[in-house]
C-alpha cells in the first residue's frame, strides 16, 4: 500500500482525453475490472445489465449541471469570465450578499469592479478571498433562473472548445438523463452513459434504482498537492440522502443484497453516512469524505466509473476501492486499447 502521490501517476495521451461524448450514450466502451482476481473485460456499457444480479441496489446521484459559466465585460471595456461555484445556495453574507465565484481575466478582479454579465445582468466584486476566489453580487432576483437562462455550460478545462464557443449539443450532453436537482458546476459523469431505456432494461431484470443528490463542486478536479496523499484537504459539497432512498439502501445491506454506485460521489456520499452514523441514514449537509487506500468500505460492493485524472482524489478513491496496482494496470491497458479518457470518456465498472 502506497501513500505517495507519485505512485498515483501515469502517463496519458492527449488524443485520448474525450472532447465530444459517445454518439450513443450507452455504446461507449465498458471495461468491466474483477477487483478480487484483476481479470479484466472489454464490453460495451449497453452490456452493463448482465453484471448485475435482481436484488442489486443501483444508486445514482441525480444533482443537475447549473449552467454557472458567464461572460461578461468590465466598465472599462476589458473582457471577464465568471464561474458561479454555488449557484444552488442562498447568498452569503461578507461584507456584503453575494456568491463565490471564480474570476477569469486579463488582471485581477478587485473589490469594487463592476461587470455587465451576459448583456443583461450587472454585476460588483464586493470582496476578494485568499484562496482567489471571489464574492460577487448580482442586480438579479433570481441567480438560478438567469443563469438557466443565459449561462453557459461550466465544462472542465480539458474539454477544449474554440474561444467562447459552447457547442449547444452541451447543454444535453453534459448531464444525465436522470438528473432533477439542480445545483452542481460539474457533471457526475459516471452517469452520463445511461439511457433510459438502459435504466428501464435493469428495472425490468430486478435492480432497484435510488437516487441520492451531491452537488458537485469545482474542487472535484483539483489535483492533489500533498506528497503524502493522507495530508490532503478534501473539498466540501451539498449532500442530500431522503428518508426512502437511506431505508432502500440499508435494508438491501440487511438482507445481504448488493450496492453498486454510480460514479465516486456516491461512493463518497454513501460511506460517509455510514461512517458518520453506522448506517446508511437520512441526512442533508456537506460532505468532505476523503477515500485513499486502506479505507474499509462499508456500504458499496460495485461501481461504475469513468477513467480519471492523474494524482486526483477522484483517481486514489478508485485505488482504495480495487487496489492500486489493479487500476493502473487497467488503465495501462485502456490506453494500449485507445479508451477515451475523462469526463466525456468510456466507463469501467468494477465489481
Amino acid at each position: 500500500m502506497s501513500y505517495r502521490l507519485e505512485d498515483y501517476d501515469y502517463d496519458l495521451p492527449e488524443h485520448l482525453v474525450a472532447q465530444k461524448p459517445s454518439p450513443q450514450r450507452d455504446r461507449c466502451a465498458l471495461m468491466v475490472l474483477h477487483r478480487i482476481t484483476g481479470m479484466i473485460e472489454h464490453r460495451r456499457f449497453v452490456d452493463l445489465p448482465s453484471y448485475f444480479r435482481p436484488g442489486d441496489v443501483l444508486v445514482m446521484n441525480d444533482t443537475r449541471v447549473v449552467p454557472a459559466r458567464l461572460l461578461g465585460v468590465k466598465e472599462t471595456g476589458g473582457r471577464v469570465e465568471l464561474l458561479v461555484l454555488d449557484p444552488h445556495k442562498p447568498p452569503e453574507e461578507g461584507r456584503a450578499k453575494g456568491y463565490r465565484c471564480l474570476v477569469k481575466s486579463s488582471k485581477p478582479a478587485k473589490e469594487g469592479l463592476r461587470l455587465l454579465v451576459e448583456g443583461h445582468v450587472t454585476a460588483q466584486v464586493v470582496q476578494r478571498f485568499e484562496n482567489g476566489q471571489v464574492l460577487v453580487s448580482f442586480d438579479h432576483d433570481n441567480l438560478l433562473e438567469f443563469l438557466e437562462a443565459k449561462g453557459r455550460v461550466p465544462l472542465p478545462p480539458y474539454i477544449r472548445r474554440a474561444g467562447t464557443e459552447e457547442r449547444e449539443e452541451d447543454r444535453t450532453d453534459y448531464q444525465t438523463v436522470y438528473a432533477q436537482e439542480p445545483g452542481a458546476v460539474a457533471a457526475p459523469t459516471a452517469g452520463l452513459h445511461f439511457t433510459e431505456e438502459l435504466l428501464e432494461a435493469l428495472k425490468t431484470f430486478g435492480v432497484e434504482l435510488v437516487c441520492i443528490t451531491l452537488h458537485v463542486g469545482f474542487g472535484t478536479f483539483a489535483p492533489v498537492r500533498t506528497e503524502d496523499i493522507r495530508d490532503h484537504g478534501m473539498h466540501s459539497e451539498v449532500v442530500h440522502v431522503s428518508e426512502e432512498a437511506a431505508a432502500r439502501i440499508q435494508t438491501a445491506k440487511q438482507q445481504g443484497r448488493r450496492v453498486l454506485a454510480v460514479g465516486t460521489t456516491v461512493v463518497r456520499t454513501l460511506e460517509w453516512t455510514a461512517c458518520r452514523y453506522g448506517a446508511v441514514t437520512p441526512v442533508s449537509g456537506s460532505c468532505d469524505h476523503y477515500i485513499y487506500p486502506g479505507y474499509s468500505f462499508r456500504v458499496v460492493d460495485g461501481m461504475i466509473t469513468n477513467f480519471h485524472l492523474p494524482k486526483t482524489s477522484l483517481l486514489i478513491l478508485v485505488s482504495a476501492f480495487a487496489g492500486r496496482e489493479k487500476i493502473l494496470a487497467a488503465y495501462k491497458e485502456a490506453i494500449r486499447r485507445q479508451y477515451r479518457f475523462f469526463s466525456y470518456g468510456d466507463a469501467m465498472l468494477i465489481v
